[in-house]
């Protein structure tokens, strides 16, 4: 069941990408980023509808991801791809508004929500996204940021091949999808989780067998009650959140539990998506 929802949520976003690019972006000139807006140079330039391009300059970057993040990473991205090139063939090149500044700004949003859960549902629309995930698992920076950096490349090449004009329209719409981005993937978000309960042992084994996460235990006592209770205190990724919630919920559901974002982690902390931990397995801690 997880399968399918992530392959809908994929598709639709691919989708809502081809309605962004032929409907907001393209009709003004305006491009988006990355490969996706070489595609688009090089579709605008010569006679080859910009989905063909699209494909043909994924391929060596898809062959890398293959290599760094996985084959279930990289069938979602392809995927993601063919969706939207087909759907580029298919939907009409059209202006939804003559207003330029308007497009770039819907188009950017539209882009953003797209790629935005296409990364969330672990997959990719290649190109630069790609690379950005490659440089994430290094270091914890902000995709959107990210991209958007890598991607300011194209702005300047637009403005050279068309004008300054519709480059700045180009920046305008790359930042707001970079944005966009960052509000829906926010893995790079970290927080630190405090519970505070007095089923300690039954909520830590919980937490061990169902996270790839250490915890650390302490014993506290109410200060006003005086009862003994244990303190467990773990950093998970912004993404875990929903997952951990009903994990603690059912084992103590009148815990108390502290949340707040954490600014920076040093130190052993998995990186990836692969948080769930399937019950029964081991882990060295």
């Amino acid at each position: 069941m997880d399968k399918v929802y992530s392959t809908v949520i994929i598709f639709l976003g691919s989708l809502l990408l081809g309605v962004a690019f032929n409907m907001f972006l393209l009709p003004h000139e305006i491009l988006s980023g990355g490969i996706t807006g070489i595609a688009m140079i090089l579709s605008l330039m010569l006679p080859v509808n910009a989905g063909i391009w699209l494909i043909l300059l994924n391929i060596p970057v898809l062959v890398l991801g293959w290599m760094k993040l996985g084959k279930v990473f990289i069938l979602n991205s392809i995927f993601s791809v063919a969706v939207t090139s087909i759907s580029m063939l298919y939907i009409p090149v059209m202006k939804v508004t003559e207003d330029a500044l308007l497009s770039s700004v819907f188009g950017g949003v539209l882009v953003g929500v797209g790629v935005g859960f296409i990364i969330r549902f672990y997959g990719s629309t290649g190109g630069f996204d790609v690379i950005g995930l490659l440089l994430t698992m290094k270091r914890d920076i902000p995709l959107g940021f990210l991209v958007f950096g890598l991607n300011s490349l194209v702005v300047f090449v637009s403005g050279f091949i068309f004008t300054w004009e519709l480059a700045m329209y180009t920046m305008a719409s790359i930042y707001i999808t970079g944005l966009v981005v960052d509000r829906i993937h926010t893995r790079h978000i970290k927080l630190s989780l405090m519970v505070v309960t007095s089923k300690g042992d039954a909520v830590k084994k919980q937490l061990l067998e169902h996270l790839y996460r250490g915890i650390t235990v302490t014993d506290g006592e109410g200060a006003y009650s005086g009862n003994k209770v244990k303190v467990l205190y773990s950093v998970i990724s912004r993404y875990e959140l929903a997952y951990v919630r009903p994990l603690i919920k059912e084992i103590d559901p009148n815990a108390f539990v502290s949340i707040s974002e954490t600014m920076e982690v040093m130190g052993n902390f998995r990186k990836d998506d692969n948080f769930k931990k399937v019950p029964g397995t081991s882990q060295m801690m």
